[in-house]
């Protein structure tokens, strides 16, 4: 399979933008740079000020040259140096408060750059957090990494010369063209015929440079994206050989990252050469004419000094501007991409107006329907997608406080959804889940994650300690409730750890078993205290022994709480109250696991099927 075939279906973000889906993203972006730029604008409006003065300081040089060749030079030589000198003081002014207005315009515009990239950063950060794990999973961490660096990266390339790359050439090229009419009309003539060829230029830049920098923004998402992937599968990528395979993938995606930044750089190499041939053209024209002018006695040589003085200082601008245009479209590309993460609505989004919640651990799925989405949509349209047939065509469940409730069935059977819906990761497509007799999706994000706890079959360590990671139930706890709640479950091998519960579990708690981990993640739940606890097969990875210490801290971890335990293997079902056995989202058996063994239904079945799995 070729590595186009492999890249396949990395999503819509990746494809070729249609006209209709760019306006709208261009719209996006505009609103994005607004509302970011709005907190700055006294600090813009100074900014702006300063550049005004800076250009005027600067046109104010030329002028000064053109009085002292044409007065200061012949006062001089009558003998009279008050002007010439006047004149030269005057140009040494100009140049020093030049340079203090450029200082400080750098530093206002920088800090105002700093802060506008640290918003940006925080509400990616903040909005990709409360994403559903739906888009997570088709939009993979390594888009999401690009998003935050090389897309970043080039806002900062933008930040760093917009205010002066676009206003500053602005002020200039108007400054300069009015200095020129003023100086000599006829010249300014030529100059400005010049712009005919200009406009035009600019126009096919623009076209051309958006459509290739848009391509260079998602070259490079694939190119991070495949080295994350292949980064975190290292493992896999060793025991498999597969080296030599992620190589082709990344040579071909790194070549196409090559041919669209040198699309990019072409586009910009054939605008700056056309420009500064215009250019070029002109000033020689300008040059011939303004020379014959100053033979006939028209002008004034002095006045020809400036003018040229001016128009080499009008194409400078140019160049400016080219160079802010490149910039410009790079930045642009990659505000769509950043702008279409942050339109992606929250699928599971706090109530404005909370309810209160005393939790006791009682819940209910009050006829409940719930499907998944076919596929999250492009960023170019962020919603979800019409769903699939329903996982849970219709559920309606009442489980008491304090009742610890197993779900058994087959892969697909529902048991991970029901637990998904109880810890609303997702909402119910129609019905409502209840805690306490309040929905879900009236209570405050925080009240919910304080009642209600989940535990995974691999559970996530995050880097540092174990302490840390077992302070994330309840970050405020003291380091003896942290050791008390590891003495709890039994976690009695962090004795023998070199520091104790200052041990860092190092990069994906490689330095933990997988049943270590497990009783890790059940401190956490001790010391959170839930009133509702969730496990998704949270023994189903571990050997027999493993198995044995964590069903023992289970004890420890659902004594008066609510428990919903989705197993496969039929001992963690033992400590349960209470079975459900579940076929394609519906409840075909509800009963003690002794009610259930007792008769010829789909539990004693996959009882002794276990059973017999174990001989």
């Amino acid at each position: 399979m070729s590595a186009d075939l492999e890249w396949q279906g990395v999503g819509d973000d990746d494809q070729e933008v249609t006209r209709a889906a760019g306006l709208r993203l261009a719209r996006s972006a505009r609103r994005l740079v607004g509302s970011l730029l709005r907190p700055h604008r006294g600090g813009v409006a100074l900014a702006l000020l300063i550049l005004v003065l800076e250009n005027a300081v600067m046109l104010t040089g030329p002028l000064l040259v053109a009085l002292a060749i044409d007065t200061g030079v012949p006062a001089a030589l009558d003998g009279r140096p008050g002007e010439l000198a006047w004149a030269i003081v005057g140009y040494a002014a100009c140049g020093l408060a030049s340079a203090g207005l450029r200082a400080g315009f750098l530093l206002l515009s920088g800090r105002i750059g700093q802060d506008v990239l640290l918003e940006l950063r925080r509400r990616v950060f903040t909005h990709a957090q409360r994403l559903a794990l739906e888009w997570h999973e088709s939009y993979t961490s390594g888009r999401l990494i690009s998003r935050l660096t090389s897309d970043l990266e080039s806002i900062d390339d933008l930040l760093e010369t917009g205010l002066d790359g676009l206003l500053g050439a602005l002020l200039s090229l108007g400054g300069i063209t009015v200095l020129l009419l003023v100086i000599d009309p006829v010249l300014a003539g030529v100059v400005l015929a010049g712009f005919v060829p200009l406009v035009l230029l600019t126009r096919w830049f623009q076209r051309s440079s958006r459509a290739s920098y848009r391509l260079t923004r998602t070259w490079v998402a694939r190119v991070i994206v495949h080295f994350v992937e292949s980064m975190n599968g290292i493992r896999a990528v060793q025991a498999y050989r597969r080296e030599a395979r992620n190589e082709s993938i990344m040579d071909q995606l790194n070549g196409r990252y090559r041919d669209a930044n040198a699309a990019a750089l072409l586009t910009l190499s054939w605008f700056v050469a056309s420009v500064r041939a215009v250019g070029n053209v002109t000033l020689a024209l300008v040059l011939l004419i303004g020379a014959l002018r100053v033979t006939d006695g028209a002008l004034e040589l002095g006045a020809l000094t400036a003018f040229l003085l001016y128009l080499r200082r009008f194409y400078d601008p140019l160049d400016q501007l080219a160079q802010f245009l490149n910039a410009y479209q790079s930045a642009a590309a990659a505000l769509e991409k950043l702008a279409s993460v942050l339109d992606t609505p929250e699928t599971v989004p706090e109530p404005e107006h909370p309810q209160p919640l005393r939790a006791r651990g009682e819940l209910e799925f009050d006829e409940v329907t719930f499907a998944y989405p076919r596929r999250w949509s492009s960023p170019q349209a962020p919603s979800p997608r019409a769903p699939e047939r329903p996982v849970l065509p219709e559920l309606s469940l009442h489980v008491p406080a304090g009742q610890t409730v197993a779900l058994v069935g087959a892969t697909g059977a529902g048991k991970t959804t029901i637990a998904k819906l109880a810890a609303r990761f997702h909402d119910p497509t129609s019905g409502r889940v209840l805690l306490d007799g309040v929905d879900l999706r009236s209570l405050a994000d925080d009240d919910l994650r304080r009642a209600l706890v989940m535990v995974t079959q691999d559970p996530f360590l995050f880097s540092g300690s174990v302490a840390d990671n077992v302070a994330l139930g309840r970050p405020s706890a003291t380091r003896a409730e942290i050791e008390a709640a590891l003495a709890a479950v039994g976690a009695e091998f962090v004795q023998d750890l070199p520091e104790g519960v200052d041990t860092d579990v190092r990069k994906r708690s490689g330095r933990l078993s997988a049943g270590q981990r497990q009783l890790v993640s059940l401190a956490r739940v001790v010391l959170a205290d839930p009133a509702v606890v969730l496990l998704d097969e949270a023994t189903s990875s571990l050997d027999i022994p493993s198995e044995r210490a964590v069903q023992a801290a289970l004890e420890t971890v659902l004594a008066d709480r609510t428990a919903l335990i989705i197993a496969h293997r039929l001992s963690t079902v033992a400590i349960a109250d209470r079975v459900l056995v579940l076929e394609r989202g519906r409840i075909v058996q509800d009963g003690t696991p002794r009610e259930l063994l007792a008769t010829d239904g789909d539990f004693a079945r996959l009882h002794a099927a276990w059973e017999s799995s174990l001989r």
